[in-house]
């Protein structure tokens, strides 16, 4: 299952790491779960930034979840924790995209000092929800996967060939009426085509 559990964005001071806004996603636990779920991500994602150096990205298998973090040349910091399945690449594109949009909208100069709750910051909670289907919410992933399906149908058709061509050489081996220089040329020809066989 293709989830996204949380998006924390987050400062790095020298010493820790102070939070700036978060949003969860925990419905596919138990009520009496989330809370400690909550707080595990939270953990999880203030020490990975913590760790993580300045300009760097990173992604870290936790237990069942996958953490990806950026924290960018400024000490600003995104992480986004989902399950394996979820795309890597969408995750940081998803992160840069966010840390773009807070930066924006929170000048540099106030995130020391900033706290969770005097942030308003409401874009977090829609990209959680828009990105739990990465294939509609990236341009790239929707592609890619428009690709694979044309390279499986084109990979089938040249499969669907070469049995036609396989079934064409018995016909030929076993016709009487074509001449020896017909089956000559027909065979001059097939190992000539024999480089492109996709076999």
């Amino acid at each position: 299952m293709v989830k996204l559990y949380a998006m924390n964005i987050l400062y790095k001071n020298p010493n820790s790491a102070l939070w700036l806004k978060a949003a969860y996603d925990l419905q596919t636990f138990s009520f009496f779960q989330r809370g400690s779920v909550q707080e595990f991500m939270a953990f999880v994602s203030k020490t990975i930034v913590e760790r993580t150096q300045t300009a760097a990205r990173q992604s870290v298998k936790e237990g069942e979840y996958m953490c990806h973090v950026y924290v960018r040349g400024d000490n600003l910091a995104g992480v986004i924790i989902s399950d394996h399945e979820y795309p890597q690449r969408v995750s940081h594109t998803l992160i840069t995209k966010v840390l773009d949009e807070f930066a924006q909208k929170y000048p540099p100069s106030t995130w020391p000092t900033a706290t969770e709750a005097s942030i308003s910051f409401n874009q977090i909670n829609t990209y959680l929800a828009k990105y739990q289907n990465p294939r509609e919410a990236d341009a790239m992933t929707k592609i890619q996967e428009e690709l694979d399906e044309t390279k499986i149908i084109l990979h089938n058709t040249i499969e669907a060939v070469l049995e036609r061509g396989e079934k064409l050489d018995d016909l030929v081996a076993k016709s009487e009426g074509l001449s020896i220089q017909s089956k000559a040329f027909y065979k001059t020809a097939r190992k000539t085509n024999s480089c492109c066989n996709f076999g």
